[in-house]
């Protein structure tokens, strides 16, 4: 996905390492998808409380992203008091968040069948996983998460 790479290093979204390396087989952590959410929303990190997260698992450095995107209902955890900060993100989580970031699932009804099928039909609807080789429960790849995000941001928002 070499395209969806070089568009997000170019915004800004999705950067290298130290050494400017993409490393597009690296597993993506729940942590890491908090940090892109962030720049994928553009929110100013600074403008969220720590406090009103609930979450006790998440270090220092991704506690402002986390809250941020928690704050805005993009997030919740995966009990009422972790996070999962270093778990793998799912594909179905990933989609979930970004389609909260597009305006999908306002409403807990919206959720109604539970929110694993209530995502994958929307990403399908909505062609969100195209070129994406992962089942919903598998963990993304930062090439794969990439592509993911790319293709939201060529998705169009709910109005």
């Amino acid at each position: 996905n070499q395209e969806a790479i070089e568009v997000l290093q170019a915004v800004g979204i999705m950067t290298g390492d130290d050494q400017g390396n993409f490393n597009p087989d690296q597993g993506v952590t729940r942590a890491e998808m908090a940090v892109i959410m962030t720049k994928v929303l553009d929110l100013n990190t600074g403008n969220y409380s720590i406090s009103t997260m609930p979450f006790t698992d998440v270090p220092d450095w991704a506690k402002s992203y986390v809250a941020a995107i928690y704050a805005e209902g993009v997030t919740g955890g995966i009990s009422d008091t972790l996070y999962g900060t270093d778990d793998p993100i799912t594909a179905a989580q990933a989609g979930l968040m970004l389609m909260k970031a597009l305006g999908y699932f306002q409403y807990q009804s919206d959720l109604a069948d539970g929110w694993l099928l209530a995502t994958i039909r929307q990403a399908n609807r909505i062609d969100l996983y195209d070129g994406i080789d992962a089942g919903a429960e598998e963990p993304l790849t930062r090439n794969e998460v990439a592509q993911l995000v790319l293709n939201t941001l060529e998705a169009t928002m709910v109005e």
